[in-house]
């Protein structure tokens, strides 16, 4: 009887870890008329004020690359807010300021590339064209706002004549000012593709898929004025060829993965790297069950575990779905298949609701891409931006289920707050509030952030 008792506990935890790694096609692109073609490349994904998730993609067409700005609800409706006339490749960011800020690749004046900034309704201004001089040309992520919330940092794929093959990075406000921060050289990094990260210690951190010291590929950091260093020189034994870039998890280390190296040589790693540039690798993708060749980021979900996908190996041969501990223990939730998505090139979001969220460029019922879900049985949080600010000033809250009656703390210090939406808030920073967690109550239970806010005095 014990026996038979020990094994229903047992198949009842199984089943609980089964239903609660549910991967969902919330979309089939293709699926009515003029749906955007599949993110390939993938973009940055980034929620709305209105708990949409909105990002971009190209669209291939035989002579000339268009693209589309589209906004998602969890529940898979889909508007197509922007029809581009060149290829939208990063994907974009929510700023504070309620606009979306992304990047072209090949549009502009002199079809170099442009950064844009992007209303909620899709109403697109040009804030940059790219000449193919100082400023470097064919960007291919989006910029990320920087903590203070005054500059945007960003890369270029390609540099001046001289250095044409290298690529930048430059600075830009939201009127399109723009700054020249830095010009690769091959020595210290090419191509930077990816998005960059800001650190708690307030630098820039990013990667190059080339170059370095084996030209293999580098790490580096870059103050808001130009200040660089090259952190890591990737040598094939501990990853080659990044194609994304980092994540600064709450541990203060920060972690990423390598398309190629490692132990079995071209199935790629997962790393980690502490802030002054001491790399370690915690995983070596072996094509097995674990996946291999890892394009798209990671991202820290709420458990405080990393979640990413690779692109080859897996069960049907075209990568897996992960989830890794900071320790490097990786655990396959999803294999990719034809008829459900395959090529999720693109880091995952975590929205509010708790659940992951991601596309594949190809497969799916029109074979034409997906666009998914994978709910790993994790609470609704709150989200914020800025990450840091002073008593009395204004932070942006996005959740769910807020309400006239809901209440907001910062770090259990009591907040004023005007209600936007159910999905979004805007908080006054108390007097007396200290650096910590930010807790909105609703009618389903108290929501808390995923990550700590930080209170300057």
């Amino acid at each position: 009887m014990a026996k038979f008792l020990h094994l229903c506990i047992m198949l009842f935890a199984a089943s609980i870890s089964v239903s609660a790694q549910t991967y969902t096609v919330i979309h089939n692109f293709g699926s009515v008329a003029g749906d955007p073609d599949g993110p390939v490349p993938p973009g940055t994904i980034a929620q709305s004020r209105g708990g949409a998730m909105v990002t971009t993609t190209p669209d291939f067409q035989p002579d000339r690359i268009l693209g589309k700005a589209f906004r998602i609800w969890p529940s898979g409706s889909l508007q197509v807010l922007h029809q581009f006339n060149s290829g939208p490749w990063g994907g974009l960011i929510l700023a504070t300021d309620g606009k979306f800020y992304g990047t072209t690749n090949v549009s502009g004046t002199l079809g170099l590339g442009t950064i844009f900034k992007m209303s909620q309704e899709g109403s697109v201004t040009r804030l940059h064209d790219f000449t193919g001089g100082s400023d470097g040309a064919n960007p291919l992520a989006a910029p990320i706002q920087s903590v203070k919330g005054d500059y945007f940092y960003g890369t270029t794929s390609k540099g001046s004549p001289e250095f044409l093959e290298d690529g930048t990075v430059y600075r830009i406000t939201k009127y399109g000012n723009f700054t020249l921060l830095h010009t690769f050289r091959r020595f210290d990094g090419a191509q930077p593709n990816a998005q960059l990260v800001q650190g708690t210690d307030y630098y820039f951190y990013g990667t190059t898929r080339f170059g370095g010291e084996g030209d293999n590929g580098t790490i580096f950091r870059i103050s808001s004025s130009g200040d660089f260093k090259v952190l890591v020189n990737f040598d094939g034994t501990n990853g080659e060829f990044p194609y994304s870039g980092l994540i600064q998890a709450n541990d203060g280390n920060f972690y990423g993965v390598a398309y190629s190296g490692g132990s079995f040589g071209v199935e790629g790693v997962l790393f980690r790297m502490s802030p002054n540039g001491t790399l370690t690798v915690l995983h070596n993708f072996t094509g097995g069950s674990d996946g291999a060749t890892p394009i798209a980021g990671l991202v820290q979900a709420s458990d405080g575990k990393l979640y990413g996908t690779n692109v080859r190996g897996g069960k049907n041969g075209y990568g897996v779905l992960f989830r890794a501990t900071l320790a490097g223990d990786v655990v396959p939730l999803h294999d990719f298949a034809v008829a459900t998505g395959i090529g999720s090139f693109g880091t995952l979001l975590q929205h509010t609701n708790g659940i992951l969220y991601g596309g594949a460029g190809s497969g799916g019922k029109f074979g034409k891409g997906v666009f998914y879900s994978l709910d790993a049985g994790l609470p609704p949080f709150v989200t914020y931006l800025p990450t840091y600010g002073r008593p009395g000033a204004l932070v942006q809250i996005l959740g769910q289920g807020f309400t006239d009656t809901s209440e907001v703390f910062f770090n259990g210090t009591p907040a004023t707050f005007k209600l936007v939406y159910p999905t979004y808030i805007r908080a006054i920073v108390p007097d007396g509030a200290t650096s910590g967690p930010i807790t909105v109550t609703t009618a389903n239970g108290t929501l808390t952030s995923n990550k700590v806010f930080i209170v300057h005095p």
